[in-house]
């Protein structure tokens, strides 16, 4: 992940300018992809994503893995976020348009340069469709958190099953989600969000957090405060439909 400075930067930030890489707000998640796709987990090289953390470094093999996966992760604000809350674990996002996977890119090498002490060198993106490959990139257990944060909510019946939360898709979550895995969705759309919920609860690999564990999660407060989205539903005084989900142990 090289860059260099290009007149898309602001010159006092150092940060790429949002406005050069605007998209639509969403794109059809069944339509066929334009990108590579690795055939499986051992297929991704993940040494280019994080170089201080995968490959060698300093004559030494190092080989951790992502745990956190930020689905549809937009223009990034959410993975900036936990970086520094989390700084020795690997979290990427996932996004599905070009232009906006380019920004987030752009962003991370920006805020790398121009900060101290490595921050920011654990988070990543990658374009590539979650819906249809997520196996692809992750293997079984693997991830202890998933973010699913103000994804379209396809309000036409018929689209409904472009929706990136459904029982068969909680199926693909689980398996790459550990024992104990959070999943955390938010919408300002109560339909949907009733429809994420609903999944989640009739899933028999999920049970939703207790009042007393959301209280105590330092992720909760930053589903809204730390993305576009939320940030513009809380100027407009909107409302939040939040489900949060832990992943459990399969008991046969």
């Amino acid at each position: 992940m090289e860059s260099e400075t290009k007149p898309t930067f602001s010159k006092s930030t150092g940060l790429p300018r949002k406005r050069f890489y605007r998209a639509r707000a969403h794109s059809n998640p069944l339509s066929d992809s334009h990108f590579p796709i690795p055939i499986s987990p051992s297929h991704v090289d993940f040494s280019l994503h994080f170089p201080k953390f995968v490959g060698a470094n300093n004559e030494e093999e190092v080989s951790k893995k992502v745990e956190f996966a930020d689905i549809g992760c937009g223009f990034g604000g959410l993975l900036i976020s936990l970086a520094t809350l989390f700084p020795d674990t690997l979290m990427i996002g996932m996004e599905l348009r070009d232009k906006v996977t380019e920004y987030v890119k752009e962003r991370i090498l920006a805020l790398r340069k121009t900060s101290s002490g490595g921050q920011y060198e654990n988070i990543s993106v990658v374009r590539t469709n979650s819906m249809k490959y997520i196996p692809n990139y992750f293997e079984k257990g693997q991830l202890s958190k998933m973010f699913f944060l103000f994804p379209d909510p396809h309000f036409k019946e018929k689209n409904h099953r472009r929706r990136v939360i459904s029982i068969d898709l909680l199926d693909e979550y689980a398996y790459v989600l550990r024992a104990g895995g959070i999943i955390y969705t938010i919408t300002d759309v109560e339909e949907l969000g009733e429809w994420m919920r609903s999944c989640l609860e009739k899933h028999p690999m999920f049970e939703s957090l207790t009042q007393e564990e959301l209280d105590s999660d330092p992720v909760v407060e930053l589903l809204c405060s730390a993305t576009e989205e939320g940030q513009k539903v809380a100027r407009n005084g909107g409302q939040t439909f939040r489900a949060v989900f832990r992943r459990i142990a399969y008991v046969s």
